[in-house]
């Protein structure tokens, strides 16, 4: 039977800044790349400015109590963060520096700040004000809004000193940001019923999420558990499949989880499929968090609505509003809850739709946990990105091909998952079929090819020889 959609004051001796960091001598690589990615800064200077905030972190706090009413803030600066700590008396500076900080003299101490920005929070602002708070690198309470005259007016009418306000010119106004959770609710307002989020997809750079294909049709707008708007169905089959995706609007972000309810918040780093008598678990937004054993794969089902194909066979339970959560094992996505027989009370079997098919139909790729997606190749004009598992092979461009009309060099490289082996074939179409022309198939994951060839219809194929994740393919044409 098919479950309908409605399954759907530490002492630091003399205060110095030498005392010993907080963090290791060795950060995580993956927060240093970070840290110099985004902050523009080498490897070297993000080791460095870490070691730096950790021992200014202990230090301002002492720093602070020692300096009293005079204090008026601390920051850092520079590609190395070297702190800065500033008071109303220049007596202080020998004490500041003494402490390893830099000294700056002001003329409002923080308490001043601090009393002015609690003044304008008990003033009601306008809608052109979208914030406000004490920033101590200007000495001032800095004041965002869209309109700078209305926000000096506001600040003026709350009784504060508007000598110590600077108001910034922002167009957007901030918004709430919602997670992305696999077995977490979601609503289809037209069709008056509840299904459950699957995991975190994007297409390119357009984020989202799977769910179960009889969920919602194409164009259908969706609401989140908190019935705040949330997105559109943009992929969705049903019956011969039971797979859809929902792209969702900026105020959601994609953290790479299940909802695992009395499990915890549980983390997704691939979709590698498990084998029959494989422990799976299953999470819904009405019976939440379950567990049982997959029982077979690539099994017909044959719904009153319609059949559908290569579905597994689990017999975890599952109940009405559970329809698109999540199945996964260990850290490992397998798929979307489609059907099945039985409750959660007397048990039951249970079919979920597997994820890679709708990743490489779709050009999807999966969100994981803690993790980047690769970041791709420099010099190359096109970029596609893709997510298989193991043995799986995937076509690029958009599994579609391309026609040079010229010749010329055919240049494309590939970045895949660390610790995993995908290969990388060029291939021209012969008048009958597709040949290879090209290949790169180290036992790595990451491939480059540059093939001179004349013109005609061309594509890549990307082959997960072993391990599984998303990549990504840079490439350039004649």
């Amino acid at each position: 039977m098919l479950r309908t959609p409605a399954l759907i004051a530490i002492a630091i001796g003399a205060l110095m800044l030498t005392a010993t960091p907080a963090v290791a001598s060795k950060p995580p690589p993956g927060q240093v790349d970070a840290l110099a990615r985004d902050l523009g800064i080498t490897q070297e200077q993000a080791v460095n400015r870490m070691a730096s905030e950790a021992r200014g972190n202990l230090v301002v706090p002492s720093l602070r109590k020692r300096l009293g009413d005079r204090y008026a803030g601390a920051w850092y600066e520079g590609p190395e963060a070297a702190l800065v700590v500033a008071s109303v008396s220049a007596s202080d500076s020998a004490a500041i520096t003494g402490s390893g900080a830099q000294a700056r003299t002001v003329t409002r101490s923080f308490a001043q700040l601090l009393a002015v920005k609690n003044g304008l929070d008990h003033s009601p602002a306008p809608s052109s004000v979208f914030g406000w708070g004490v920033t101590p690198q200007d000495n001032a309470v800095t004041v965002s809004a869209s309109d700078a005259d209305q926000a000096l007016a506001w600040a003026r009418s709350s009784g504060v000193d508007t000598a110590a306000v600077k108001v910034t010119v922002a167009q957007e106004r901030p918004r709430l940001f919602y997670d992305i959770r696999g077995g977490d609710a979601y609503y289809i307002p037209s069709k008056g019923y509840r299904c459950s989020i699957g995991f975190a997809a994007r297409r390119g750079t357009q984020v989202g999420y799977t769910s179960a294909g009889h969920c919602g049709s194409v164009g259908d707008a969706t609401n989140g558990s908190n019935q705040v708007a949330q997105g559109t169905f943009q992929i969705s089959s049903f019956p011969t499949n039971d797979y859809s995706w929902v792209a969702t609007n900026s105020n959601w972000t994609a953290p790479g989880v299940v909802n695992g309810y009395s499990a915890g918040i549980l983390p997704v780093h691939g979709s590698t499929v498990t084998q029959p008598g494989g422990s799976i678990c299953r999470s819904g937004s009405t019976s939440q968090w379950h567990c049982g054993t997959v029982q077979a794969l690539n099994q017909t089902v044959n719904y009153a609505e319609g059949t559908v194909y290569e579905l597994t066979r689990t017999n975890v339970c599952a109940e009405p509003g559970d329809s698109g959560g999540a199945f996964i094992s260990g850290d490992q996505a397998q798929g979307m809850t489609s059907g099945g027989s039985g409750d959660c009370t007397s048990g039951g079997t249970t079919y979920f739709q597997p994820i890679n098919e709708i990743l490489s139909t779709g050009g999807l790729t999966l969100i994981t946990s803690g993790s980047q997606p690769p970041t791709g190749c420099s010099g190359y004009r096109e970029h596609y990105s893709g997510s298989l598992s193991s043995g799986q092979s995937g076509y690029q461009p958009n599994g579609s091909y391309y026609q040079s009309t010229v010749s010329g060099t055919h240049a494309a490289c590939l970045k895949g998952p660390a610790g995993t082996d995908f290969d990388l074939y060029l291939q021209k179409w012969n008048g009958s079929s597709w040949a290879v022309v090209a290949t790169s198939n180290s036992p790595n994951p990451d491939e480059t090819i540059s093939y001179s060839g004349t013109a005609g219809y061309y594509r890549y194929r990307v082959h997960a020889y072993s391990g599984s994740g998303s990549y990504t393919l840079d490439l350039n044409r004649p």
